[in-house]
């Protein structure tokens, strides 16, 4: 496949079989994810993946707790108190790999460094014919004291990017892009 087709083909997947993704696989998605730019080459990341079911559920339970508690009710949809309400609804949609993308607590560009890191994992992943979704339901939950003890990151890292990784059972048609709105400075 080659990058346009990644980049077209690409969808947030909501929806997976269940199937394990092999390390070697999980591997190959980080090592497309460090080939991002980073500003002044800081390369900011770690990455922190987690396969094991019980604490997928634990992160799902915990994270939704998080989010109903904290979010404020006029920003919460009712679509989403229903979600998050929900004990069957799992936030990770039962992928079977999280991959945490954290950055060094320091790094002016963290934000920046990591979201470039996960698109090419996300790509990396359609490519090889697996689906993603960058999981915000989960950043919160986190980047608490409980939440860095879970995925057992060190102190000078934050976590900035939920990526699900897992075999999609279906993947969503493409959703209609509006035309980009260019203006042409100097011509």
């Amino acid at each position: 496949m080659d990058v346009k087709q990644a980049i077209y083909g690409r969808r947030a997947v909501r929806d997976y079989t269940g199937e394990p993704v092999d390390n070697a696989t999980l591997r190959m998605l980080v090592e497309a994810a460090v080939q991002a730019p980073s500003a002044v080459n800081q390369q900011p990341w770690m990455f922190s993946i987690v396969q094991d079911k019980n604490v997928l559920a634990r992160i799902s339970r915990d994270a939704k707790a998080f989010m109903l508690k904290k979010t404020p009710a006029a920003l919460l949809s009712h679509h989403f108190e229903e979600l998050l309400g929900n004990p069957a609804f799992n936030i990770f949609y039962n992928a079977p790999a999280l991959i945490v993308i954290s950055a060094l607590a320091e790094s002016n560009w963290a934000v920046e460094d990591s979201a470039l890191a996960a698109e090419n994992l996300m790509l990396a992943a359609t490519a090889a014919g697996l689906g993603s979704c960058w999981i915000g339901f989960a950043q919160g939950w986190l980047a608490t004291p409980e939440g860095r003890t879970v995925i057992e990151l060190p102190d000078n890292y934050r976590p900035i990017a939920p990526i699900i990784v897992g075999h999609p059972k279906s993947v969503p048609p493409p959703v209609a892009r509006n035309a980009p709105r260019i203006q042409w400075v100097g011509n």
